[in-house]
């Protein structure tokens, strides 16, 4: 049987990381991306095929998928979108700027991908389209109106792609996680220190409690969390399964905030969310 192939993105840890070794356990090629070089070296050394991608850089995107089919002969059977980042912040306090960066890593880079994967799968009749979005893909809460708004965004781009698609012989997928133990949320910090003047803002008392917290070390919500393999596990089953699903659920969390989201009202939701 070929050789399938696989390009990922947000390789350096976490989600990314497992599903790079994971897959390639599995009998998968493959490319392993990361924004930065170092990261890139790193996973060369753990036996990956890596070079740089960067969404917010659109000469990477096409460097790497330029170099992702040269090494194939052309050909690519599968894309997982999965790099992200994500600021905690007010909405009110969030700089237009700010908010355009996160659209650029969470939206525009996976979009850019995409497009440039799918002449290449449309002309081998067959091809995997994933792409990571979250609990917060349908859900809200207080201080991540940034990235719940690019999922949102990522989630319609990608309903529609998949409709259009249809016999085509290109699935389309989305993978919803709940909690991860990664290190998003202590990246998240640095975008938030570089943009965010909370001690300016009239939320200053609740800018200092989240900043306590992520000092304190894991979130009060740990016990909520799935390791990254979790993740996998779902990511697999869109890529291998004969039939695909639309959506896969990660973690007791991703269904609850699901259900929640179908039976209360907008209202009762929002008195909900500010409390936990």
């Amino acid at each position: 049987m070929t050789e399938r192939s696989v390009l990922i993105t947000g390789c350096s840890s976490g989600i990314g990381h497992d599903a790079a070794h994971t897959l390639a356990k599995r009998g998968w090629r493959v490319f392993a991306t990361c924004r930065k070089d170092a990261d890139c070296a790193r996973l060369r050394d753990e036996g990956l095929e890596s070079f740089r991608l960067d969404y917010a850089d659109p000469d990477s995107i096409a460097a790497a998928v330029d170099e992702t089919l040269a090494r194939t002969g052309g050909t690519l059977d599968a894309v997982y979108n999965n790099g992200a980042f994500g600021m905690p912040a007010a909405v009110e306090d969030l700089p237009r700027a700010a908010l355009a960066e996160m659209f650029e890593a969470n939206v525009f880079g996976p979009h850019d991908l995409t497009r440039r994967v799918i002449p290449a799968m449309r002309a081998q009749g067959h091809g995997r389209i994933v792409n990571c979005s979250s609990v917060f893909g349908y859900a809200h809460f207080p201080w991540r109106g940034a990235y719940i708004s690019t999922k949102h965004g990522l989630e319609g781009l990608t309903d529609v792609l998949r409709a259009e698609m249809r016999g085509t012989g290109i699935e389309v997928s989305l993978i919803q996680p709940g909690l991860i133990t990664t290190k998003f949320g202590d990246n998240s910090m640095i975008p938030f220190e570089r943009w965010i003047d909370w001690e300016a803002s009239v939320r200053a008392e609740g800018y200092r409690d989240l900043i306590a917290g992520r000092r304190g070390g894991r979130s009060r919500n740990a016990r909520l969390e799935a390791p990254a393999s979790a993740v996998t596990a779902k990511l697999i089953h869109a890529l291998e399964s004969p039939r695909p699903r639309a959506r896969y659920k990660v973690t007791r969390l991703a269904h609850v905030a699901a259900f929640l989201d179908w039976i209360l009202p907008a209202r009762a939701a929002d008195a909900l969310v500010v409390r936990l």
